[in-house]
């Protein structure tokens, strides 16, 4: 199938012997190739199957893994190593250099509440230790209460004391007191010493003298501290040690407990097992050839799609097609572009995959908004990074050639717009130094290179100046204009994919067809072009009014058009259609416009980049231009107008690289997609070892 779309997908059944069923799993697992449908027991006579009995040893095992890997890093190798020396530790010494780590670990958690509570009891014994007052003596009594704490006003605590027993002493810039009196004063007191700033404090628990235990106290903390250390440093050498194999054990571990317990997913009776699953078409002789050594019968049966059955709508209840999961195309060039479909969601089987789409789309909006050649470089090079160090790690990989992409698109409008770090190669301005890569451009004695006036008001030129100053040769107002063509052109694609999508698999509603197809988007592309006549006639210039009429009564006769739609695919009462189908249309012009956010993020960035230049590096170039008159000032300046320059530089960048791809997602996943995605696709996960950091044998 094409590039397009996902893979076809079909159903597998097979059956065979029950004691046959383990190798069946095992091939399953080598192949990787079927995603198994859970049986949910509704067959009579079978039920589900019952897991190895050697998957319990192994999951015990897994489970102290498990722990161990929360405990500790564990980052695999950087490329995949072979199975069986992974396999021969995991039967070795592994297990008991794990129980090892879980032991230290749930020491140092036991240690940590000690010394928590050691801690809180010294906090309470410093307080009270400058009243030299035994512990035993701070409370306890029979008709004596105690009042020990903190004042804001020790004159005032002393006066309300009166004839009690009054103590008061100062632990750094707080007076503490105590203060005994009968039981019966007890109320008078208390409320009194509140007017006085009273704050209770713990009273420590113990007798004697308070600095004495407090001495014992911390010598405890202080050893349990010191046995707390050696063990965190243990655990690091472990970590250093066997972290990198228990990555790989834990994978192998992970892996064998997959195959043991598959049973359980399966339809077993006493005599038999059925097998049922999805896979991809391309594969369906492969799998069929290796099943068919264990199991007595095989049948995969392509999906077919049903026609109008092709939606997931919740308004869909006459459409109950079971659907197959959604596995990409085999990609390269294009893979790193599946990260942005998977964030929105997988599409519907049939439907248009938009991955091959924003390969091409998300490199140029993003290069548009951000359009630096320096930054291009910058986050081309972060790319390479990524992908350098990603080792086993294929998330990593991918995200590093996503950078590189949108990077290259950097790079490419960079050269277009002639603006590297902020600055304009084109005019030469002093302090510029740009204007030593105007040898990559053509030599032109004019302002541009090349420059062509197309229909509609469109204006191209080679350099493309976005940002200039200079009068009658900035094309900034140019770069607006083709930021709405280009949102026109964008949503009209996404139109005409939802036209096909529902002229062969339906709208999610039952509905399918050329005539369904018409009114669900062919209407909206109708409206698209209509609304684009009538603004260019009233905002374009004098000889385009002829635009205004045609324009018109196509969006009316659309907007029509529309009231149909929303009543007899949608169910929408007519009389609220009168009303609503006129808002709809309207809400076609803010989606359009949306896409100027292509010009004034980029204008933004530069601008922010090209104040640095004037107010950082313009001063940091006077200064070095004259040294032989520089003062110790000057020389002083040096580093820090170099320092702030560097970091607004790279605040540009970070804020280019950020703030583009939130709007370029937007037009993506917000503004296009819209106008066709149906993302209730689920993700195909076929059954099997999933290699990253152990080979398969």
């Amino acid at each position: 199938m094409s590039q397009v779309n996902t893979q076809q997908m079909g159903r597998l059944v097979a059956a065979g012997s029950v004691d046959k069923l383990d190798e069946a799993v095992n091939i399953l697992a080598r192949l990787e190739a079927l995603h198994i449908i859970d049986y949910d027991g509704s067959e009579e006579g079978f039920s589900l199957g019952s897991p190895n009995p050697s998957s319990e040893e192994i999951g015990k095992v897994l489970v102290r893994a498990r722990s161990a890997a929360s405990i500790v890093s564990t980052e695999g190798p950087d490329k995949p190593v072979s199975q069986a020396p992974i396999r021969k530790i995991l039967s070795g010494d592994l297990p008991s250099r794990i129980d090892e780590l879980l032991e230290a670990s749930s020491r140092v958690d036991d240690l940590e509440n000690e010394i928590s509570s050691l801690q809180e009891e010294m906090d309470n014994l410093s307080m009270v230790v400058p009243l030299g007052i035994d512990i035993e003596l701070l409370g306890g009594y029979d008709s004596i209460d105690s009042f020990v704490g903190t004042v804001s006003d020790s004159t005032a605590a002393a006066e309300v004391a009166g004839s009690s027993l009054f103590f008061q002493a100062k632990n750094g810039n707080q007076t503490i007191v105590a203060v005994f009196c009968r039981s019966g004063d007890s109320a008078t007191i208390s409320s009194s010493l509140e007017s006085a700033g009273f704050e209770t404090i713990a009273l420590p628990e113990g007798t004697g003298s308070p600095s004495e235990r407090l001495e014992e106290v911390r010598s405890s903390r202080d050893a349990l501290v010191s046995e707390k250390s050696e063990l965190t440093e243990k655990i690091g050498e472990w970590e250093d040690s066997n972290g990198e194999m228990l990555a790989c054990g834990l994978e192998i571990l992970e892996r064998d407990h997959d195959v043991l317990t598959a049973p359980v997913r399966i339809a077993v009776s006493e005599h038999a097992f059925v097998l049922d699953g999805w896979l991809v078409m391309s594969r369906a002789e492969e799998v069929q050839k290796e099943l068919n050594s264990v199991c007595l019968y095989t049948e995969v049966t392509p999906f077919e799609m049903e026609a109008g059955g092709g939606g997931h709508g919740h308004s869909d209840h006459t459409h109950h097609q079971e659907m197959p999961p959604i596995a990409f195309q085999d990609r390269n060039t294009s893979k790193p572009m599946e990260l942005l479909t998977d964030a929105v969601g997988r599409p519907a089987y049939g439907r248009i995959d938009p991955t091959v789409f924003m390969m091409v789309t998300y490199p140029i909006f993003f290069g548009i908004m951000l359009g630096d050649m320096a930054y291009g470089l910058i986050t081309m090079g972060v790319g390479w990074m990524l992908i350098r160090n990603s080792g086993t790690n294929e998330m990593l990989r991918l995200g590093g050639k996503f950078l590189t992409y949108i990077g290259f698109g950097t790079l490419v409008f960079g050269y277009i717009y002639a603006e590297f770090a902020g600055w304009e190669i084109f005019p030469h301005h002093s302090h510029n130094p740009a204007e030593a890569l105007s040898i990559l451009y053509p030599s032109f004695d004019y302002y541009h290179f090349w420059h062509a006036s197309l229909p509609l008001g469109i204006e191209l030129a080679f350099p493309f100046h976005r940002v200039t100053m200079v009068e009658d040769h900035g094309n900034l107002e140019h770069l607006i204009l083709l930021t709405i063509y280009l949102g026109v052109l964008h949503v009209f694609l996404g139109l005409s994919i939802g036209f096909r999508d529902i002229m062969l698999y339906g709208n999610g509603h039952g509905g399918f067809g050329l005539v369904c197809a018409f009114f669900e988007k062919g209407v909206w592309m109708i409206l698209l072009v209509g609304g684009f006549l009538f603004a260019y006639g009233f905002l374009g210039p004098s000889d385009a009014e002829w635009m205004l009429l045609p324009g018109a009564a196509i969006s009316v006769s659309a907007t029509l058009m529309l009231m149909w739609t929303l009543y007899n695919y949608h169910g929408v009462p007519f009389p609220i259609n009168i009303g609503l189908a006129p808002i709809e249309a309207v809400g076609m012009m803010p989606t359009v416009i949306s896409y100027v956010r292509l010009f004034a993020v980029g204008v933004v960035g530069v601008k922010i980049a090209e104040t640095g230049n004037e107010k950082l590096f313009e001063p940091l170039a006077h200064i070095l231009e004259d040294m032989s008159h520089a003062s110790t000032i000057d020389y002083l300046f040096i580093p820090l107008l170099l320092i702030g320059w560097l970091s607004v530089q790279f605040f540009a960048w970070g804020l280019g690289v950020f703030s583009p791809n939130i709007h370029a997602a937007r037009l993506h996943f917000v503004e296009w997609m819209r106008q066709y995605y149906d993302s209730s696709g689920e993700e195909f996960k076929p059954f099997g070892l999933n290699s990253r950091f152990v080979e398969v044998d």
